[in-house]
This record gives structure tokens, C-alpha cells and sequence, in this order.
């Protein structure tokens, strides 16, 4: 007799595991309250960047690694590649710190074994113009680094899910856990349909601290600005020029992508954000945008001019310590948590579906011990994102 697993959201956590348990030999039902992909979602955009340059933090690095041979896989099993490995920039207006993040991020990808090449001013104003000349001193290339295209990963991780069996209720949202004293047994949805299951697998981003209380206080949401270009000479930010790049981001958030085959460039900043509800407008607030064009003034002044297409608001779900929640929850037998991007998930989606399946079913991941149940402590985050203040 199989398993059955109820999964409630159809984000990256949700997708990825409920492929991953399908495989395993479960019967999963997937629920999300629209459609699949979820225009809403996070991981629901034009790409994310890939990358293992995570500072002094060894641990994401080594995860990276697997990761990226998941992204190698997937692209040569679905129909064309999501995957674009351009490399990552990281670039900075003074000296490298020490112990700075990115110091810190190029003694570990070294010491991983990736060959990332510090540059010198001249090697940065030579090899990338776009930039303005002068305003960067130092930095590095990072060669194994890139980006995806986010929401056509998720869309084919439905349809793969789809074509191999996986129950998806589109448009039907959770409600209730269906709960037998210390379990849960399954859940009840808007429509007071009853659903009966071994594991329910909570993976709705932003609402999970709604619909489980003792996780309030631990995860919130927060709001980034997105900001979409349409420049004319898109050929000058093709990646083989103009590769995914990070501007002095745990001092300033900055970072963004090369253009797209349509020839959009996307930058947005990886700061602490605003904290938002899961039910507010989702709004690039006005105030942000001088703050934009300064950034493009003083760094890329070949993208002042260019027509912004798109704006958006990127929650991320956060975590008092910028850790993932992937775990049963203590006192609720039958529920498991998957949730928690803190900004920074989607790159792992090759093995999130395997640490979330592995945790479900109670078996060992080398991984999986720093995303375990964990009570609030002394805040703190991902380095890219939280050394400085000044922000936005």
C-alpha cells in the first residue's frame, strides 16, 4: 500500500518535492490556491541567479556543488536548457576587505576548487565597459556561476509532475489540517473537501505562518524590488559580455542578470527589504526608483535611458537566520515544514525535492541537520545580504 503525502503550495519546495516523493513510490497530491506555475509565486520570474558564492559560508557552497549537477541533468533531459552557465561577477568600489564577503566567498570557492579569477581594474574596465570606467577597483569572475530561466523551470517541473502522476489541484486552496490529537492526518480545503493522508507537506511560502502559528516570529515576509530594461543595443548585455553580476551586495543589495532572448535585463536588490503581508499589494513602491537611477548613474550609465518594461515585488519568505525550515514539526506528527527561502532557494531546486523527500520519510541527508526545527535565536543571514546598512 503507498504512501499518500498531501503537499500545500507549488512553489519551488512544493514542485520539486512532490516530483521527487512521486518517484519514491507516494501518491501525491499537490495543492496550490491558483494555477501552476503561480503568477505570485517567487520563483514565478523571468531567472534567478545561480551561483555557490555564499562568503565564508561552506556549507551552501557545498550544496551548490550538488546542485549544479543537478542543473546539468535537467538540462540535458527536458527539452532545451534552463540553465545558462555565463559566470558570475562580483565587483566592488574599494580594495576587497580581509574578511569581507567577497574575500570571504573567493578563499572558499577556491579552496572548493573553482577556478575564480580575481580581476584588477584594468582587467575589469578592459574585459566589461558596460560598467562605468573607474568605479570599480577590484572583484572576481566566478566561472561556474549563471542563471535560469525560473518560471519555465517551474513550469516544466509541472508539466513533469503531471505526465508522472502527481495529483494537481489547481485553484484549491487549504483551509484546515484534519487533525487527530498530536497528528495530522490530512487536510480540509475551502471547499470543505476531506482529504486523508500519511504526510501532509506544508510549503506555502509566505501564508505558512498563517496556517501553522507556532512558525510566527521564525519566518515573515519580505518585499524586493525587481526592475525590468529593455535597452536597445541588448547585444552589449549578452552573457558572453555581460554576465550575471553583483555590485558590492552586502553593502548595497545590487545585482541583476544579462539580457534575455528578448533582450531584457533584469536588476533588483538582495537587501533586507520591506516586510510585507501575503496579502498586500505586491507594488515596487514609487519612492524606490530615484534610488534605481542613481545606482544606474553611478555604475551602468549605458541603461539609464532604456525603457523600464516591468517592475515587480519579489517576496521572499524569511527566516530569523536566513536558514531554511525543512523539517516535522515537533509536536505535530504527520506534518512536515518545507519553506523558508530567505531569498536564495530557487538555485538549489535540483536537490531541494530530494532533502524535503528524505526528511518526510525519516532517512539520513547530509544536508538536511541545517534546516531542521529550531527555536528563534540572535538574528542573522545569508552575508550577501545583511553586513551593511546602507540599503536601498
Amino acid at each position: 500500500m503507498s504512501v499518500k503525502t498531501l503537499i500545500i503550495g507549488g512553489g519551488i519546495f512544493g514542485i520539486t518535492a512532490a516530483v521527487e516523493l512521486n518517484r519514491r513510490g507516494h501518491e501525491v497530491h499537490l495543492f496550490d490556491q491558483g494555477p501552476l506555475p503561480h503568477p505570485d509565486a517567487a520563483s514565478t520570474d523571468i531567472n534567478k541567479m545561480i551561483r555557490a558564492d555564499y562568503g565564508a559560508d561552506a556549507f551552501y557552497t557545498r550544496l551548490m556543488l550538488n546542485a549544479f549537477e543537478g542543473w546539468e541533468r535537467w538540462n540535458k533531459a527536458w527539452p532545451r536548457p534552463l540553465f545558462h552557465q555565463t559566470g558570475f561577477l562580483l565587483l566592488t568600489q574599494e580594495a576587497i576587505e580581509v574578511s569581507g564577503f567577497e574575500m570571504d566567498s573567493l578563499n572558499t570557492l577556491r579552496e572548493s576548487g573553482i577556478p575564480v579569477e580575481r580581476l584588477s581594474p584594468e582587467q575589469i574596465r578592459g574585459r566589461y565597459p558596460q560598467w562605468k570606467p573607474g568605479c570599480y577597483v577590484d572583484g572576481y569572475f566566478n566561472p561556474l556561476g549563471g542563471w535560469a530561466e525560473s518560471g519555465a523551470v517551474v513550469a516544466q517541473l509541472v508539466e513533469v509532475a503531471r505526465r508522472e502522476g502527481v495529483r494537481l489541484h489547481e485553484g484549491e486552496s487549504f483551509k484546515y489540517f484534519l487533525e487527530n490529537g498530536d497528528s495530522v492526518r490530512g487536510i480540509i480545503t475551502v471547499e470543505n473537501d476531506v482529504y486523508a493522508a500519511d504526510f501532509t507537506i506544508m510549503a506555502a511560502g509566505a501564508w505558512a505562518p498563517e496556517y501553522v502559528p507556532e512558525l510566527k516570529g521564525k519566518i515573515w515576509a519580505s518585499g524586493h524590488p525587481v526592475y525590468i530594461l529593455q535597452p536597445k543595443d541588448a547585444a552589449s548585455y549578452r552573457g558572453d559580455r555581460f554576465p550575471g553580476w553583483a555590485s558590492d551586495i552586502s553593502r548595497t543589495g545590487w545585482y541583476g542578470f544579462p539580457a534575455t532572448a528578448d533582450g531584457a535585463v533584469k536588476i533588483a536588490n538582495h537587501g533586507p527589504g520591506t516586510r510585507v503581508g501575503p496579502l498586500e499589494k505586491r507594488e515596487v513602491p514609487e519612492e524606490l526608483f530615484p534610488k534605481f537611477q542613481d545606482f544606474l548613474f553611478s555604475h551602468l550609465p549605458g541603461l539609464l535611458e532604456a525603457p523600464v518594461t516591468g517592475t515587480r515585488l519579489c517576496l521572499y519568505t524569511d527566516t530569523w537566520d536566513g536558514d531554511f525550515y525543512i523539517c516535522h514539526h515537533p509536536a505535530k506528527q504527520g506534518l512536515v515544514i518545507a519553506t523558508g527561502c530567505s531569498g536564495h532557494a530557487f538555485k538549489f531546486a535540483p536537490v531541494l525535492g530530494e532533502i524535503i523527500a528524505d526528511v518526510t520519510e525519516g532517512k539520513e541527508n547530509a544536508f538536511a541537520h541545517r534546516f531542521r526545527w529550531r527555536e528563534k535565536g540572535a538574528k542573522k543571514g545569508e552575508a550577501a545580504r545583511y553586513k551593511g546598512d546602507s540599503r536601498q
